[in-house]
């Protein structure tokens, strides 16, 4: 193999070790992750065979670094084939998937490993290591029971097995749900088809038909374009064509048809738990994290859909009403919910946000966010336009605290065809300390936003500077580690606490000196009104029994299908239908995600029977920043210090309940999450 001409396997002679986006070709990708896992197979076997007792250095550590080049390839070729990937990067991500998973399941049923971390293991208390090397050993171990370690004989085979399947599957998923968004495209021809819609959603859209070689305006399953269209278009019967195609995403016969695999993976992953000695799935996934079982999730998420259910009840009469006045049918589908609320937000509180999206530019939100970090702790942001990337739209700042680089974060925040949907913070590269030095993070965020007309300024909603917000609240957790094991390091945390950090950072969005600041008229440069903060603050609990039922939906249906998976296994779309109806979701409302392209479930078992952690995040993040609050100071120095060295720098070295106590000084409480949603 003629490594010295793969790019991918020679050390990267750019500043601070960023991928060489420019020499990397799809080709490249095959023979250097070969080669990276067979290096990562001597690596474990020299653990292996040693004839010296297992310590800490010569197994743990040893473990924890080993690997090191297939964790930098993988890192990139993660992030190339949700942001810019291509029809040859997606062949090859499918052949290599189940390549991965089959190394991945060797790596964890390791016995020569195995038997030394878990000799080591079993003597913990006696061994004199520090809370960080604990917790990194007892992390290690436990990855090692839940993928296998333990298993024997057919058992371990037929666990190989559903790895390898599960990881194609997975994949399969992924790829289908991107090509029913590429491949979607409403025109809209005339004045007619674009009546309702503010200019600004009119430049979105003509943008979107540039990009896909066409003329006019094009609406796409992007949520930054089809929303504002289902919210302000006044033509119902285009509405309606619109939320069928994006709610119909994975769910169309042929070869981008979900509900098969979705069927399958959900049959294999109870095998696998079934395997390891679990119920179910549910069980087995909710073991490792803050919930610890299925019955504490499904508790919180209860006591919250009542109030939740009854207010949403009350805003669906209430849109009946309205719909009346307006000459609109009485029997509200899912595509005129979001247009009736609009038009009595408006009634109501007589904010618009046409009127309020001319002080929201993506640069000026993007500056609030720094300006925010900044002020909380202490970071700099210089960008770099020296330094090729892998498209256009990224861009790159080098982030510094107290005058030191601690990391590089690229932001991509525009919506194209050869990126997937949805928002997201992925790493380069993990942050962690070798021999003492630092080595800094590459974080990247990506968002969906619609890019504006050439010369002309993205403007925001303000849900997407809270999406934008919070993604960089995940960059953050990154960016700010301050661990020794990249295997401990930021949002390498339980689910449902990586959302901490970045459901947390929203609520900065919304503070008033925040916005003053940073929210300026785009043609005028003046601040946005007092009158105007003041009606986004009244509009706050608008609508909040729909936004918070069509989460809980999802939640609830995540788990009830990982609780049982073996009835209407064979029927996904039968069990959401007989799922939704038993909970009383209003059929208007509808869910943020139907089954066929519930990504977070699918795409990969990260968030399977654990969509319900964003709410168990808001739980956190809202009694965490009631602790600002009550200083009367949103940017509180000690409070921030101490967020900073509880929660946002600390990764996975500790208990993440722990650190949670260590910060607030007391167990957790649902009041504040109830109060901030207005369902109190």
């Amino acid at each position: 193999m003629h490594t010295e001409r793969n790019p991918l396997l020679q050390e990267w002679q750019t500043p601070f070790g960023l991928p060489p986006f420019d020499q990397i070709l799809p080709g490249h990708f095959p023979p250097a992750f070969a080669f990276a896992m067979a290096q990562h197979r001597a690596e474990l076997n020299a653990i292996a065979e040693q004839t010296s007792l297992p310590d800490f250095a010569n197994s743990v550590e040893r473990f924890a670094l080993a690997g090191s080049l297939l964790a930098r390839i993988n890192g990139l070729f993660e992030n190339l084939t949700a942001s810019e990937t291509n029809p040859e990067l997606e062949a090859i991500e499918l052949t290599l998937a189940p390549q991965l998973a089959a190394h991945n399941n060797m790596v964890y049923q390791q016995e020569g490993v195995f038997t030394r971390i878990n000799a080591l293991y079993q003597q913990r208390k006696d061994l004199g290591l520090n809370t960080e090397k604990l917790r990194l050993l007892e992390r290690i171990r436990l990855n090692f029971v839940r993928n296998g370690a333990e298993l024997t004989g057919e058992s371990r085979l037929r666990f190989s097995e559903i790895v390898a399947a599960l990881a194609t599957l997975c994949t399969q998923f992924s790829q289908n749900v991107r090509s029913d968004e590429a491949q979607y495209r409403l025109q809209l021809h005339d004045e007619n088809d674009l009546a309702g819609l503010p200019e600004s959603i009119r430049a979105s859209a003509k943008q979107a038909a540039a990009d896909r070689g066409t003329e006019g305006c094009v609406i796409t399953l992007s949520r930054s374009s089809v929303v504002p269209f289902l919210t302000y278009s006044s033509r119902r019967d285009l509405r309606e064509i619109a939320h069928k195609a994006w709610k119909s995403r994975g769910e169309h016969p042929g070869k981008t048809d979900n509900r098969p695999i979705a069927a399958r993976i959900l049959a294999l992953r109870q095998e696998q738990a079934q395997l390891l000695g679990y119920a179910n799935f549910a069980d087995y996934a909710l073991s490792d994290r803050m919930a610890g079982t299925p019955h504490a999730a499904l508790d919180l998420l209860q006591k919250v859909w009542a109030p939740a259910l009854k207010r949403v009840l009350e805003e669906q009469a209430d849109l009946q009403t309205l719909a009346a006045e307006l000459g609109e049918p009485l029997d509200i589908e899912p595509w005129d919910w979001f247009y009736l609320a609009e038009q009595q937000r408006l009634a109501r509180f007589d904010l618009d946000d046409a009127e309020i999206k001319p002080y929201f530019a993506l640069e000026n939100m993007i500056a609030a966010a720094f300006d925010c970090a900044h002020r909380l702790f202490g970071l700099s942001f210089k960008e770099r336009f020296d330094l090729p990337l892998y498209h256009p739209d990224a861009r790159l700042w080098e982030v510094s605290r107290e005058g030191e680089v601690i990391g590089l974060f690229i932001g991509d925040n525009f919506s194209r065809t050869s990126k997937q949907g949805g928002a997201w913070m992925h790493e380069f590269r993990s942050q962690s300390r070798s021999e003492g030095k630092r080595i800094v993070p590459i974080v990247i965020n990506n968002n969906n936003f619609s890019k504006a007309p050439a010369g002309q300024a993205t403007l925001l909603s303000f849900d997407d500077v809270r999406t934008l917000f919070h993604e960089f609240g995940h960059g953050l957790h990154g960016l700010l580690s301050d661990v020794e094991y990249s295997l401990l390091a930021g949002p390498a945390v339980a689910r449902d606490y990586v959302e901490l950090p970045s459901q947390l950072f929203e609520n900065w969005a919304g503070q008033d000196e925040v916005l003053k600041k940073h929210a300026l008229h785009i043609k005028t440069g003046e601040a946005i009104p007092d009158t105007l903060l003041a009606k986004i603050k009244n509009v706050r609990f608008f609508n909040q029994g729909f936004e918070t039922v069509r989460y809980l939906g999802s939640a609830l249906l995540d788990l009830q299908i990982h609780l049982d998976l073996t009835e209407h296994v064979q029927d996904i779309g039968a069990f959401e239908a007989a799922t939704l109806e038993k909970i009383g979701l209003p059929k208007a409302a509808g869910i943020n995600h139907r089954l066929p392209h519930f990504g977070h479930l699918f795409s990969s078992d990260g968030y399977a029977a654990g969509y319900y952690v964003y709410m168990w995040a808001e739980v956190l993040e809202a009694d965490t920043f009631n602790a600002f609050i009550e200083t009367g100071n949103a940017f509180d120095p000690a409070t921030a210090e101490r967020l900073y060295r509880t929660i946002y720098s600390v990764g996975n070295s500790i208990d993440p309940a722990s650190a949670w106590l260590a910060f607030r000084g007391r167990p957790a409480e649902v009041s504040p999450l109830l109060a901030k949603r207005g369902l109190n």
